[in-house]
């Protein structure tokens, strides 16, 4: 069971940490300073743990209120997630509409890229996941797929951030039909 839960919060990790990767490369490709690198995905890695770690308070005690109906709240919940990161990135919108350098700048990007691990957290409380290895998994990746993405900004087309938000949308979305059905 445990090597399941695993491959399950690897699997989400990465998906959430695609949202920080896309709008990561939008970043890079304007250019960013690799001090500025550092404390960018330092900061979202630590929204990737507190704002699950949230969630997944917010979403035991909403489990012990809806019973059985917990499991299928949550495939809704990751369902329209994913439709809306889906959603967002064939809409095309530019993701920096701030100065990323200023700290006010650095936590709103960390916020944003982030409210979604929120959701999924609600989620795995409700399936009262293992607490230290989701925030763990959401923390790391969250983090490394920011910085990768940030890099990645300098050396590829604007097109590649829309899809890797789109595919980790897609993943969420799965999830979220495997729950419900």
């Amino acid at each position: 069971m445990l090597g399941g839960q695993f491959v399950t919060l690897l699997i989400m990790a990465v998906a959430l940490g695609m949202d920080a990767f896309s709008l990561g490369i939008g970043i890079g490709l304007r250019g960013i300073r690799w001090n500025h690198m550092i404390r960018l995905s330092t900061i979202i890695g630590i929204f990737h743990i507190i704002m699950p770690l949230g969630g997944m308070y917010a979403g035991g005690f909403v489990s012990g209120l809806l019973g059985h109906v917990a499991t299928a709240a949550a495939g809704v919940l990751l369902v329209l997630l994913g439709g809306h990161m889906i959603y967002s990135s064939l809409r095309g919108e530019d993701a920096q509409t701030f100065d990323h350098r200023t700290i006010w700048g650095t936590l709103l990007f960390a916020l944003g890229v982030s409210a979604d691990s929120f959701s999924v957290g609600v989620t795995l409380g409700m399936f009262a996941a293992d607490l230290l290895l989701t925030v763990l998994l959401f923390g790391f990746f969250g983090s490394m797929m920011s910085i990768i993405g940030l890099l990645l900004g300098q050396r590829v087309s604007h097109k590649l951030g829309g899809y890797g938000e789109a595919c980790g949308g897609a993943v969420l979305l799965v999830f979220g039909l495997l729950f419900i059905f």
